[in-house]
């Protein structure tokens, strides 16, 4: 369930779907299984590492399918709590108004704006809430809280996200990469690709064709890393009204800059890019001229709606080319 935004009531929802479960868990017993084959050797070394193989990946597998999905209610005079694992009983539980003590906003320490509503109640039990989807109307989102429940000094949280802000940041302001550190970096691939030569060098052995081609590969990687390193800093996203600025870095650490404009907008979606739409999800916009930009990781696919919508909202982008 989304957070609500036709009614007084806030929902939210945290848990991965069966489909969700069924793939990881999957994905897991199939990387375990691949080291079955070691438990009919006679090695006691190849059959203790397939055994902790197959024991971690049932341990994952059961981790993934036992998790809990969690959905809390908020009312204006209570919390409804319900929690279920997939083979289980619904558990719920009822928070009235008055047992509300304290209200805080931590943020999570895996993406910046992820943002949960942790509570006090009066006998001192500390309840956390699933993070709250709509990470464009946070600060609204609290208020309407801590009104309802009349919380006093409840610290509205910075939120780089919310739609109140004149301009929304995506991911971080970008720094070019010290010289120092790009050769160190690029001494440590000069000195990997040469370690098999000098080896064969020390050990009074001719050193054969690959210990020879790994010097050049050396040399074109140290080149590569001093004149591309600042290429994978990313990009940041500053989006503003009627207009989107992305910043990036040349490869020699010079700033460069893109704007896009509603006008401009061929399609605008919402795409996983990792291994789960929990936490990897990003804004991509096509332009009519052919250009993608893809946004820093948002986090999970309510989250990047939100944003997307906000970014619609903001550039007029029309409802044919609106795909989120």
């Amino acid at each position: 369930m989304d957070d609500a935004t036709t009614s007084t009531d806030i929902r939210l929802r945290e848990g991965s779907s069966i489909a969700q479960r069924l793939i990881m868990a999957g994905s897991a017993a199939a990387v375990a299984l691949c080291f079955t084959p070691g438990l009919f050797t006679h090695d006691a070394l190849e059959v203790t590492i397939s055994v902790a193989a197959l024991l971690l990946g049932a341990a994952f597998v059961c981790g993934i399918m036992l998790a809990p999905a969690v959905v809390w209610i908020i009312t204006p005079n209570e919390i409804l709590i319900g929690q279920q694992r997939p083979f289980g009983k619904l558990r719920t539980r009822v928070v009235p108004k008055d047992d509300i003590r304290e209200l805080q906003v931590p943020g999570s320490k895996r993406a910046k704006a992820r943002f949960q509503l942790a509570f006090t109640l009066a006998s001192g039990e500390r309840l956390t809430s699933p993070p709250i989807s709509d990470v464009t109307h946070v600060r609204d989102t609290v208020a309407q809280i801590a009104a309802q429940f009349g919380v006093p000094n409840v610290e509205a949280p910075s939120n780089p996200l919310d739609a109140s802000n004149p301009e929304m940041h995506l991911g971080e302001p970008l720094e070019p990469f010290s010289a120092r550190d790009i050769r160190i970096v690029a001494l440590i691939a000069v000195a990997l690709c040469a370690v098999p030569y000098a080896y064969k060098l020390w050990r009074g052995l001719p050193p054969g064709p690959i210990d020879i081609m790994l010097l050049p590969v050396g040399a074109i990687a140290a080149f590569a890393v001093h004149r591309y390193a600042n290429l994978v800093t990313g990009a940041f996203w500053i989006i503003r009204q009627r207009d989107i600025r992305v910043e990036r870095l040349w490869g020699d650490g010079t700033p460069r800059a893109d704007h896009i404009e509603g006008g401009d907008v061929k399609a605008i979606t919402v795409e996983r890019r990792g291994r789960s739409e929990d936490e990897h999800c990003i804004v991509v916009i096509r332009l009519h001229s052919g250009r993608r930009f893809r946004s820093p990781r948002i986090g999970s696919r309510l989250e990047a709606r939100a944003v997307g919508a906000e970014i619609v909202r903001r550039l007029g982008i029309a409802a044919e080319n609106n795909r989120i």
